[in-house]
């Protein structure tokens, strides 16, 4: 399957302000645009990484550190890292009870080759400048048969279900992040990403197109999420 045109990655200028000015409701914001399923989501992905018995993990676009957070409780015995772009978001990840935290770009990481035994990133892989450069940067810092983990929305197959959905994503969800954060805009913006963003298949392609092999998608919520997981 061609996703060349799935290459394309959003505007890291926008996002970096964006998650700037809604880190402190980000949080709450979540819970309540996905009626708390999001905690669901998280502890199903910290669960697959902990059956892995991985001793050194990665999250990047850690934001808050809720998946980080969800892993390290799976995983006591892990190293847990959380990276983010968004020093607004890793103080909201200190706030809440994360400690191994950096500033980093997921297209550029400050960690050597081959040293990371899992990478995870939760709704975060849509909103970088490159998704193809910020892919090989996370097969870059994986060991040989180590694991990535993508958790994000996606587009049910049901024609029905997908028309359903994009409704709440164009119509309801601006709306009522806009209430409750006051920025409507970075919210139809994010929205909207999630459109774009290539999902069952194609992204299964890409992410194998940028380093990795055995790609498989995990559907979530009758494919309103979705997570992907491949081998380096």
């Amino acid at each position: 399957m061609e996703v060349s045109n799935h290459n394309r990655g959003q505007d890291a200028t926008f996002v970096r302000g964006a998650f700037a000015n809604i880190a402190k409701r980000y949080v709450l914001t979540n819970h309540v645009l996905s009626f708390g399923i999001d905690i669901l989501w998280r502890w199903k992905t910290a669960r697959l990484v902990a059956e892995l018995h991985p001793e050194i993990v990665l999250d990047l676009a850690t934001g808050s550190g809720d998946l980080a957070m969800e892993i390290k409780r799976q995983c006591p015995v892990a190293d847990v890292l959380g990276a983010d772009f968004s020093p607004p978001m890793l103080q909201e990840a200190k706030k809440n009870g994360m400690q191994n935290l950096i500033v980093a770009d997921a297209l550029n990481l400050p960690i050597t080759d081959a040293s990371i035994d899992i990478v995870t990133v939760a709704f975060g892989l849509r909103n970088m400048a490159s998704w193809s450069d910020a892919l090989t940067e996370m097969a870059r810092v994986l060991r040989p048969g180590g694991a990535l983990f993508v958790l994000d929305f996606s587009l049910p197959e049901n024609s029905l279900m997908r028309s359903a959905h994009l409704f709440y994503l164009r119509q309801v969800m601006p709306l009522i992040a806009g209430a409750l954060t006051g920025e409507r805009q970075a919210y139809e913006y994010l929205c909207k990403t999630i459109e774009q963003f290539p999902s069952g298949d194609a992204m299964c392609c890409l992410i194998c197109q940028n380093g990795f092999r055995e790609a498989k998608a995990i559907k979530l919520s009758f494919g309103i999420a979705s997570i992907y997981i491949a081998v380096k």
